[in-house]
């Protein structure tokens, strides 16, 4: 049974306006891939060590941590605690950093 990857409709968009500019020849057909790869919705979730992990490589406390993912300090530490589970733009921020750094978040 074949499963389908839940849909944004702020991804779609970026989708389409990256294949308008790709069109228009004023991306790389390489840029347009990077863009694809950034869209794509299937993260699945982090364990709560994981999180944990991710932050503390980036030598953050839990509040720095919040404040760059614009989040409440409070959510960091259920995430942490495996109370909760992160979702939407910030399990795809934590995702980014995972892969890239926090720097990619600070410049």
């Amino acid at each position: 049974m074949a499963t389908t990857e839940p849909r944004s409709r702020i991804l779609d968009e970026v989708r389409e306006t990256a294949t308008d500019l790709r069109k228009a020849g004023l991306i790389s057909k390489r840029r347009l891939e990077e863009y694809e790869v950034l869209c794509r919705t299937n993260d699945s979730h982090l364990p709560a060590p994981d999180i944990r992990q991710i932050r503390l490589e980036a030598r953050m406390s839990q509040a720095v941590f919040a404040a760059v993912l614009n989040v409440s300090v409070s959510s960091v530490q259920k995430w942490e605690s495996g109370e909760k589970k992160p979702s939407g733009a910030s399990l795809k921020l934590l995702h980014l950093v995972k892969r890239k750094g926090i720097e990619v978040l600070l410049y």
